[in-house]
Formats: structure tokens, sequence, C-alpha cells
């Protein structure tokens, strides 16, 4: 066996349903398994998704265990010369893994590799190449030194700014939306650790690779990672796991450095929490700090046949949405888009390669992409999903 997908899922049956099937093409030519853990959904995921992919493996955790035992659950039966750990609020293009693991197979020194991830709108992700959290890096990053200065290879370590989008590059920490790994370095290191529940086991995984003594990589092969759909960030509960997992990983890398070294770090983690709290509760801050709110997307723009706009029209007027419909099996182009707004694509009129190629080629603040679903009749973007 070449390679083993494991995607672990929680209430995120769309996205999932979306991202197996943009498998199915990636898939193509390389002798594979794919493991879908379902950590105890609400939505019927196992229900729904099973009939539509018996050629995947689903894995009933019985309960929310968390992103590390999930996946650990399906490592342990995962018989791959590589394993993948894949997002289910991503959608990989076509030729995408066929290169990640030509890449690893000419390469041995490398233990695991990431690949360019795109946000909704098409711009490139900077969690693609991260630098490893030191306290240096961290600290320019939470005093704004990273955003002020991205290309500095001094205070844009965190996002690793100063590589190219467009060539390999060695680089420390790898996403855990995307993180092919190579099976005998996982044997050798251990599986996730499960101390974490969410948040800071791809750090602490890519840590261990470079301490194993080998190499984590950026590759510019792209997915789209719809991100915050596989883990709902924007709540107190989540902001407080993450910075637990912050801390969590200090402890037990850096942790025995003494007083005077781990306390500004520990205060530093405190203080990021205080803020991302705030943010989500923007009655808390003063308006003088001029932190913006999230535009809404209310101009959906349809692109596809006749039978995905009939629906969508339909989807359109039940949620009172401005909307403009591209009838493309009859040619019609798109129109000049203003933000904010999705483009959503048919994706029985278009690939998820093409969908992907069109958002990189030309990103646009304020516009994202969204897909129709036939199977499921849905819309699907970021932003929400849409049923008729």
């Amino acid at each position: 066996m070449k390679l083993s997908v494991v995607i672990v899922n929680y209430n995120a049956r769309h996205f999932v349903f979306q991202c197996l099937r943009s498998l199915r093409t990636a898939l193509e030519g390389i002798e594979s398994e794919v493991f879908v853990v379902d950590n105890a959904s609400t939505d019927g995921s196992l229900d729904y998704l099973q009939p539509h992919f018996p050629e995947v493996q689903f894995i009933d955790a019985g309960a929310n265990l968390g992103f590390p035992k999930g996946n650990n659950l399906a490592i342990a039966k995962a018989t791959g010369e590589y394993v993948l750990l894949l997002n289910p609020d991503t959608i990989v293009a076509a030729d995408t893994l066929h290169q990640c693991i030509a890449f690893m197979d000419a390469h041995p020194e490398a233990g695991a590799a990431g690949v360019r991830m795109l946000n909704h709108d098409g711009t490139n992700a900077p969690e693609s190449r991260r630098g490893l959290p030191k306290p240096s890096t961290a600290l320019y990053k939470m005093l704004g030194l990273c955003k002020i200065f991205p290309h500095s290879r001094r205070f844009g370590q965190y996002y690793m700014g100063y590589l190219p989008w467009d060539r390999p590059a060695q680089i420390e920490i790898i996403s855990g939306a995307f993180n092919m790994l190579r099976r005998s370095v996982l044997d050798k290191i251990g599986m996730l650790d499960e101390r974490f529940f969410m948040y800071g086991e791809d750090i602490d995984l890519a840590y261990r690779v470079l301490l194993a003594g080998y190499q984590n990589w950026y590759l510019p092969f792209p997915i789209l990672h719809y991100k915050g759909q596989s883990t709902p960030s924007l709540s107190t509960k989540y902001i407080n796991v993450f910075h637990d997992a912050m801390t969590l990983f200090f402890l037990k890398h850096w942790g025995h450095r003494g007083v005077l070294y781990s306390l500004p770090i520990r205060i530093g983690i405190q203080l990021s929490r205080l803020v991302a709290i705030m943010r989500i509760m923007p009655w808390l801050l003063p308006k003088k700090l001029g932190i913006k709110s999230k535009p809404v997307y209310r101009h959906y723009y349809y692109v596809g046949g006749k039978a995905m706009l009939d629906v969508c029209r339909v989807i359109a007027e039940k949620y009172h949405q401005e909307a403009t419909f591209v009838d493309a099996s009859r040619g019609e182009s798109l129109p000049e888009v203003k933000a904010p707004a999705i483009v959503v694509y048919d994706d029985e009129m278009f690939s998820y390669t093409e969908m992907l190629r069109s958002l990189s080629e030309k990103p646009m603040n304020g516009v994202g992409l969204g897909t129709y679903n036939h199977t499921m009749r849905v819309v699907i973007s970021r932003v929400e999903v849409l049923c008729q």
C-alpha cells in the first residue's frame, strides 16, 4: 500500500462529502486506502456518508475523542508507506497527491510534507509554512512584527514569509490540515500526543520529526482549506483549548529551562488568550482599536448548468440573497464580481482542480469560493451551507 489517508470528522458531513469526492480523483493511480474517523457527530455523518463512499473505511469513535486520538485510531490500522493526515474541510487538486508522493520518494531525508493551502478567497494561507514557535518567534508574532515585516528572516519567522510560494522549501512546522508523513518515521517517533485535544498536536508532531533527524518540507501543490469548518474556533471554549495546547507544548519541550525563561512565555500566552476572547466579544474593546467586523456575503454568483441554476434560484429566494445566475452550459461568462460575494460553481460542470486554478489565478479580497453539490443539493462555502 502506498498511501493511507486519515480524516477525522466532527459534524462536518457536507465538507467530508466534498473532500472525499475530490480524493476519488486525486487518488486515481495510487494504491491507497481512506479512513474516516467519526468523533460522535450528531449530524448523521456516518449514516449519510457510508452509502456514497463504499470504498472508504469508516470508524465510529463512539465519543468525541479529539483530533489526536481520532487520528491514532486510523493510523493504527493504516498500512500505507505514507500516511496523510487531512482535514475534512479541504479540497485536494487532482495531481497534488501524486506530486507529493513523487517528492517524498525522491527525498528519503524528508520525514513529512505540507502543501500550498489556499484560503476560500484564493489567497495563500500563511500557515502553509511555519517556523517553530520558539519564545522569540512567538513574541514577534504577538507584538505584530511578523505582520509588519512578513518577509524578514528574523521577524517573519513564524510564517516563514521570506520563502517562495512556487518552490519546495524546508520548513519547521507542518499544518495538521494536510500532513503527509513517512510511515517509518511515525513508527520511530510515535503517533500523535493524545494529551492534546485539538490544536498544538501538529506542532508537536512536526517538531518530533525534526528532533528525530528528518526534514519537514513545504511543497507548492494546492489544496483548498476552508478553515474553521472542522474546528469552531469562534468560541471561548475553543480559544481556551488552543491556548491550553500552546501551554502544553511549551511545557513539554521547553518547560525545564527555569522560571526566568518560562514566565514571560506563559504570561504572553495568557495575554494572547485574553485578546482572542475580546475579539469575539467586540463590546469589550474600545472603538478606537478599530477591530473590523467580518463582511456579510449577501451576493452570490451561481455558475453552472440549468439543473443547478434551477435549484439555486430557489435557494437564493429562500435565503433572501442578491444573486446573479450564469448559465455556463450556454457559454455565458462570469460578469465582474463585486465584493463581498461568493462565486458558486457547479461541481458537475467544473472539476475541483479547475475551481482551485480559477481561484488562485485571480484571488480577490472579499470574494470566496462556493460549490454546488448535485447529490446533496446544497451550496457549500466557508461562510455557510445552504440547502434547498
